[in-house]
């Protein structure tokens, strides 16, 4: 049993020499070894705060990113708005021009049909009045006492010109 069993010479030495590295170990060392645990404590914890003052920075990044992607849609649909517009309106405007050109170019087309009418009308006036100074010539250069030579003549007349 005397092994299992220490001395008591043995658990005095043990004791003193137990004493002795607590002893430097609490003036030298405890004091240094707390301050880095501390510190390192601190640096976790900063750290720790850092990484949630990042992710709130974030997340308001993103919910800015956000807000501006809103803001440049609806800018986006704004312009396309107004750009239809534009053409709708510039489209009208073509749609007008054109409608007035054709009225325009209509009523001269009218107006050159009524002209070339009456210009057919009066030539065929003169015509008519011309044929009929013939007709009479002829008439007179007849001898005007016999009628049924004058009838004959007008006759032969009236058929020349339905020929013609």
């Amino acid at each position: 049993m005397g092994l299992v069993t220490p001395g008591l010479g043995l658990i005095v030495w043990m004791t003193i020499a137990f004493l002795i590295v607590f002893f430097v170990l609490a003036k030298y060392a405890w004091k240094p070894i707390m301050r880095a645990l501390k510190q390192r404590e601190q640096s976790i914890d900063e750290a720790l705060h850092e990484a949630e003052k990042a992710r709130e920075e974030m997340k308001n990044l993103k919910a800015g990113n956000e807000e501006l992607l809103k803001k440049a849609k609806e800018e986006r649909e704004e312009i396309l708005k107004e750009a239809r517009k534009m053409s709708d309106k510039i489209v009208e405007e073509a749609k007008s021009n054109a409608e007035g050109e054709a009225n325009r170019i209509m009523e001269e087309a009218k107006e050159r049909i009524h002209y070339e009418r009456m210009s057919a009308v009066t030539e065929l006036k003169n015509e008519v009045a011309n044929l009929s100074i013939e007709i009479a010539e002829k008439v007179l250069k007849q001898e005007l006492s016999d009628t049924d030579k004058h009838q004959e003549l007008i006759k032969e007349q009236l058929e020349k010109v339905r020929f013609n």
